[in-house]
């Protein structure tokens, strides 16, 4: 009797143990309660415990997963550490790296203009035509319609002064001259001083490549600048002889040859009237004692006649 007892108990622990979670779902097993002891090795006393489920865990992992994934992102985002992270780089060097860039720019365009303009020395030191040189960007072409709602009204003293000037130039000898200041508001220079007082025995004459005026002066005639400038070119050329060359404001150059003696260096700032040179015939395309006397703007050659008055 006992036996059959024993021996039924024990196989109904077996059939229990071998299906112990079968009839209960999954989700009622997160709320399971479990102990979590800390326990002193050599006393086996109780330090910490801690009661815990399934469901408990994954909430506490989930938001310390949650609290990670933000701190990094805030580090990532706001913190100089991001500069250690493959793909990032600090802001100030995209800065540094973008004023760089303008400077390049800009340096090329300066290097590209001063290729232009030695060019265009070379070319009017050997009596040829230049290049235009690249000048300012233009005006806005849209610019006047800002200025379309300004009416302009002549005021009562305005008129007054216009009549008072036409009374004094009425009877005035020179009122019915006119004179062309077209080609030198154009350079921007309001006059040129005379390089050398003479005669002109050759004129400016492009089909012929002659590119300036002949003067014939008297002997150890002092050579004058037109202009205030800076003396870019005074060295010796076989062909012209002692050359002087000054850059003046607005592109514009002026070029004296056959010198004789050359009486200021490259890099010398020269006033409107002062003698850099004495007339001479060196070079082995003089016929004689003289200034062959050339002005240039933006890298051509223009009649001299036309500005400087001889």
């Amino acid at each position: 009797m006992r036996y059959d007892y024993i021996t039924n108990h024990m196989a109904s622990r077996k059939k229990k143990s071998d299906f112990p979670d079968k009839k209960v779902p999954w989700y009622l097993k997160l709320r399971d309660k479990y102990r979590l002891v800390i326990l002193d090795e050599d006393t086996f006393e109780e330090r910490i415990s801690f009661r815990l489920s399934r469901l408990n865990v994954f909430v506490i992992t989930g938001m310390l997963a949650i609290i990670f994934i933000f701190l990094t992102s805030y580090i990532i985002a706001f913190t100089p550490l991001k500069e250690y992270i493959p793909g990032f780089s600090d802001t100030d060097v995209q800065e540094e790296l973008y004023e760089l860039q303008i400077r390049a720019d800009s340096l090329e365009r300066a290097f590209v203009s001063k290729d232009l303009y030695i060019s265009n020395m070379r070319n009017i030191l050997m009596g040829e035509v230049g290049q235009e040189i690249e000048s300012a960007p233009a005006a806005d072409t849209n610019a006047h319609q800002k200025y379309t709602r300004i009416s302009i009204r002549k005021s009562k003293e305005d008129s007054i002064l216009r009549e008072e000037f036409e009374k004094s130039n009425r009877y005035s000898l020179n009122a019915g001259e006119k004179k062309d200041n077209k080609a030198v508001s154009t350079i921007g220079i309001p006059s040129f001083f005379t390089p050398a007082k003479g005669i002109i025995t050759n004129r400016f004459n492009a089909a012929t490549r002659h590119y300036g005026v002949d003067i014939v002066a008297s002997k150890n005639e002092a050579i004058k600048a037109v202009y205030d400038g800076t003396v870019i070119f005074s060295e010796w050329s076989s062909t012209t002889g002692h050359v002087v060359a000054v850059q003046h404001i607005n592109n514009v150059i002026s070029v004296y040859k056959h010198n004789s003696v050359i009486l200021r260096k490259q890099g010398s700032h020269v006033k409107a009237g002062e003698s850099i040179a004495i007339i001479g015939e060196s070079g082995e395309y003089t016929t004689g004692p003289h200034l062959h006397f050339e002005l240039w703007i933006n890298g051509n050659p223009v009649n001299p006649e036309n500005y400087v008055i001889f």
